[in-house]
């Protein structure tokens, strides 16, 4: 699990919104470009963020929130892999269906590139707005602090 502490901002129909706490031991660090410790916190420290949470708690308490790392893990392949195994799919079966005659075989072949990166990139959208990062990727309070 990746943690990172937070502050409850507001609490509302049994939901917690959280926002990235002070980190102190990242305040004067020169690596917070490679640094993962402050994983969590870039994304929490533009908005608040609903989280899951089965303890008792009020605005203004201190929390540390997780989430599954695995979970990054299979997002950061989805996003990133899925993408360029598209283009290059999308290349490859042009390639194999035009002959070598084709004036504009070039030309075919990117365009079928880039049309299959673009399809790979809108299913991914609709997948994450259906099922895949409203369900499973919903950092969770593991203690209050």
């Amino acid at each position: 699990m990746i943690e990172e502490l937070a502050v409850v901002v507001k609490i509302e129909n049994h939901q917690v919104w959280v926002e990235s706490g002070q980190n102190n031991a990242c305040g004067g660090c020169q690596q917070k470009a490679s640094c993962t410790t402050n994983a969590i916190g870039s994304v929490l420290k533009k908005k608040s963020v609903p989280v899951d949470c089965n303890i008792q708690l009020k605005t203004g308490d201190e929390v540390m929130v997780a989430i599954d790392e695995n979970l990054l893990l299979r997002a950061s392949l989805l996003l990133y892999l899925m993408p360029l195994i598209a283009l290059f799919t999308g290349a490859g079966i042009a390639d194999w269906l035009l002959t070598d005659n084709d004036q504009y075989a070039d030309l075919w072949i990117a365009c079928s590139a880039l049309l299959c990166f673009v399809l790979s990139l809108w299913l991914i959208n609709k997948a994450q707005r259906l099922l895949i990062l409203n369900y499973y990727a919903r950092p969770v309070v593991v203690r209050k602090i």
